[in-house]
């Protein structure tokens, strides 16, 4: 078997940065504001206008000393105010966790002490380094490494809340961003057993009464879900089934409320947490991940995202599974099998299709009409869910995992691209202040100059495409394969620089802008692989839609 590789050329979309020098440039005022003591009142005659007399206020700057005193009474009679709120939801979310609680506390522990274990051997041999401790080991299990090895040992709940802070760079520190990047979601497969049980359970009739046979062997386990092949019974189709995995929703629950229970507590104790919205982002996590686990809205969101493409006659160039309503519940859902490869396999790839960078195209026209026209937004579009089908068409997986956008951030996002692709940074820099919420006055010009230093800083991304060729040993057959080798942090190294220059200027995004970038990411891989001259944001052939033909399109779907 023969390797080899080369270097890309210039990226079509991005240009892998690095983040300037200074921490920020922006001009940063603050005022104070001092209240005044009750008055001093002093009563005056004067001799010379009879009997008049006159009224003084003498007004005095209130002591460092009390005006601390003053802003610790006033914090503690808010929390006073708020305790009986607190307490009330301290129990109300205990009650509702109940025994299983204790279990995932046991569970819990044995994690910590197992990672605390790989902590403690990493330092007992970093002692004889010359070098001494490193910084990461340092600050213990609270490190980015450790804590990631930490959510995985937890399972379920802490591994979506990794995969959470590896989308949402707008949220979280960069370094926790990068390494939950690695956070990957696989977990042994529950025993087949099981999971028959729970589809008699589930459909309430004899599973040989759909099925005619499911492959006990799963395609695939995470770990939320299993996915096991099948054939309906009667029409003889292909199917998939994905289960949800006995147990998951109890975890869920648990995990969450005790994680919600924090978040009160550290609001509670700290109101600047209440200032960065901490509640609500664990509010944002816990909807999102109970969404994950209710297939009937993963359904939901399947059948809009056909409907979509029925209205806008898109079927013969792109599908999602069709579902089986009739054997499928919240915790079973069964769709039709699709049979395609990713679009990282260019072999596989190129001998389906003439032009792979028609497919690219005509995969970008239907997920861009599809963020404008749908409720929702398929917003994990890896090589895994996106693939080209054995009859051409492009093939959308895994509708678990959506985004919604509003109107504005989506209006801001259009600049956002544009600039992008003509590299007219005071625009991108106008459409990021639009989008970020801030009570501060932004010196824009300031702000263009240092997106203009990241974007123009590196010319090119380190990227190699991996050219393998191997000849068949019963044939004298070459195949020949590619694929890319890009490190995943390098990926999101330009969104996160966006993100921390922003965040100098007192930006914080909504997480739909990041769940974009990170799609917009993906399709930039591919495009590197399948069509290394476009660029897919200046291409007259991809259609960005306005605003305006976003209500257009869905009027049309009503």
């Amino acid at each position: 078997m023969a390797v080899s590789s080369f270097r890309s050329g210039r990226l079509p979309l991005f240009h892998h940065p690095q983040l300037p020098n200074k921490a920020a440039s922006a001009a940063c005022t603050t005022r104070s504001i001092g209240g005044f003591k009750k008055p001093n009142w002093r009563f005056s005659s004067n001799p010379n206008c009879g009997r008049a007399v006159f009224l003084f206020a003498q007004y005095s700057q209130p002591s460092q000393a009390q005006t601390q005193q003053d802003r610790f009474s006033s914090r503690l009679q808010s929390s006073l105010e708020n305790l009986p709120k607190l307490l009330e939801d301290i129990v109300q979310t205990s009650i509702s966790t109940g025994p299983r609680g204790a279990l995932r506390l046991a569970q819990g522990i044995q994690a910590f002490v197992g990672v605390g274990g790989e902590w403690l051997a990493d330092v007992s041999r970093s002692t004889n380094e010359p070098t001494g401790i490193p910084s990461q080991l340092q600050l213990g299990l609270l490190s980015p490494l450790y804590l990631r090895k930490l959510f995985e040992r937890m399972g379920a709940t802490y591994i979506k809340l990794g995969q959470f802070i590896a989308s949402a760079p707008t949220l979280f520190p960069p370094e926790y961003v990068e390494e939950f990047q690695k956070c990957f979601d696989r977990a042994p497969a529950v025993p087949f057993e099981d999971i028959q049980a729970i589809l008699r359970e589930e459909l309430g009739r004899p599973i040989d009464s759909i099925y005619e046979y499911i492959d006990p062997t799963p395609i695939a386990s995470a770990s939320i879900a299993q996915v096991h092949g099948a054939r309906l019974k009667g029409s003889q189709d292909d199917v998939v089934i994905k289960v949800l995995k006995p147990g998951i929703k109890d975890i869920l629950v648990a995990d969450l409320n005790f994680i919600y229970i924090a978040a009160r507590i550290l609001e509670f104790l700290n109101p600047d947490f209440s200032r960065a919205s901490l509640v609500g982002i664990v509010k944002d996590i816990r909807e999102s991940m109970l969404e994950e686990v209710d297939f009937n809205k993963e359904a939901t969101n399947i059948e809009s995202f056909r409907r979509y493409l029925e209205v806008m006659g898109l079927t013969r160039q792109a599908t999602a599974p069709r579902v089986y309503n009739y054997c499928s519940t919240r915790r079973v859902l069964t769709m039709e099998r699709l049979y395609g490869v990713p679009l990282t396999d260019l072999d596989s790839i190129s001998s389906l299709v003439s032009s792979p960078e028609n497919s690219l195209i005509t995969a970008l026209n239907v997920w861009f009409g599809s963020l404008l026209a749908c409720e929702t937004f398929h917003a994990d579009v890896h090589a895994g869910n996106l693939w080209l089908l054995r009859d051409g068409r492009i093939g959308f997986l895994d509708f678990g995992i959506v985004g919604r956008i509003s109107p504005k951030t989506w209006a801001a996002m259009e600049v956002f691209l544009a600039s992008i692709a003509t590299e007219e940074y005071e625009s991108m820099a106008s459409a990021l202040i639009e989008m970020g919420a801030t009570n501060q006055n932004i010196d824009s010009k300031a702000f263009a100059r240092d997106l203009e230093k990241i974007f123009s800083s590196i010319q090119e991304l380190d990227t190699e495409v991996v050219v393998a060729t191997a000849r068949g040993t019963n044939t004298n057959a070459t195949a020949v394969s590619a694929n890319i080798i890009v490190d995943e942090r390098q990926m999101n190294a330009l969104f996160l620089d966006v993100v921390r220059v922003s965040e100098s200027y007192g930006l914080r995004f909504p997480r739909e802008f990041a769940l974009l970038m990170k799609q917009l990411l993906y399709f930039d891989r591919y495009t590197r692989l399948l069509a290394p001259d476009m660029n897919m944001l200046q291409d007259q052939r991809i259609t960005i839609v306005s605003n305006r033909r976003r209500s257009n399109y869905r009027d049309n779907l009503r």
